[in-house]
């Protein structure tokens, strides 16, 4: 399988995501119970689990076979999970948290709220490895592996995954309406949301490249077929036979729950075919094609 350099860029994103945010905002846990240096570090590596949960990613990787093998949707449900937690305080399974007391969960935010997929599977891993490994494994470090064994399971490359993150105790509703770039970003929006974590423009353009697997609402491009502007009027960027196809699938009024892939091309596999899409006018998200049609001065870069 041929990835482009934007493709393998991606997996590297991936793992500068879930380490540097993970130090950052360290939380608490049981992910400290899982390493040789027990919980005064925070540091993480690949081999953390090596003597306390030696079969982790093997428990990880049967679960997500059979939940696959159940909803292919999974992968993509799973991958943007990831992202969602670690874009609030870090990669601390926050977005795990339900509503209690003192808890106010992300899972009402904005862009989780009847969107976010995949907690039952969360839960199906959780369960073996509490009965393999009792009190070790942390949450935050199941949707890393999780987000990994996913796209590895849809065709795309492995790679080498540093563990040890802490579960945080504490939720941020803010962080999650704030924090997470919405479909209808412009390219200044998304250059922006991604400097907050510290991440630069090839850092954007790889991580988008998650893209190549799942599929989005209609509420979440009706904007772009019907008045991308507030002129009543689609997005230009459409090449015209996708634009008609799309509002086959979503209507002007009604169908908000309608769904299209993200890669119409190999939606289920983890591909370069999201970045050429983009070329030929074919990205669902204004998000997506913006990458391609959208500006950026030379400051903003990033490389």
């Amino acid at each position: 399988m041929a990835f482009s350099k934007a493709s393998f860029s991606f997996i590297a994103m991936i793992v500068l995501l879930s380490s540097s945010t993970s130090l950052a905002h360290p939380g608490f846990g049981w992910g400290g119970k899982g390493g040789p240096f027990g919980g005064g570090s925070f540091g993480l590596f690949p081999e953390f689990y090596q003597y306390s949960c030696p079969q982790a990613d093997d428990i990880v990787m049967s679960v997500l076979r059979k939940a696959i093998a159940r909803d292919s949707r999974i992968p993509a449900s799973l991958l943007r999970l990831h992202f969602h937690d670690c874009f609030v305080q870090g990669c601390d399974a926050s977005v795990l948290l339900d509503d209690s007391a003192k808890i106010v969960s992300e899972k009402n935010s904005g862009p989780n709220k009847n969107s976010l997929r995949g907690f039952e599977v969360v839960d199906e891993i959780k369960a073996e490895l509490e009965e393999a490994c009792p009190q070790t494994v942390s949450c935050a470090d199941i949707l890393a592996l999780a987000a990994r064994g996913s796209t590895v399971l849809s065709g795309g490359p492995n790679w080498e995954l540093p563990l040890g993150r802490r579960d945080s105790k504490t939720a941020s509703l803010s962080g999650s309406n704030n924090n997470l770039p919405p479909p209808n970003s412009t390219i200044q929006n998304l250059v922006s949301f991604f400097k907050r974590q510290g991440l630069n423009n090839i850092d954007l353009v790889a991580l988008s490249g998650a893209h190549t697997i799942g599929v989005a609402r209609c509420v979440a491009f009706k904007q772009r077929l019907y008045n991308q502007n507030g002129n009543n009027q689609p997005d230009q960027t459409l090449e015209k036979n996708y634009f008609l196809d799309l509002k086959s699938v979503c209507p002007r009024s009604g169908g908000d729950n309608n769904i299209s892939p993200l890669d119409l091309a190999s939606p289920a596999k983890f591909d370069n075919t999201y970045f050429k899409l983009l070329i030929w006018g074919k990205g669902l998200l204004t998000s997506d094609e913006v990458l391609y049609t959208g500006k950026v001065g030379r400051d903003n870069s990033g490389g």
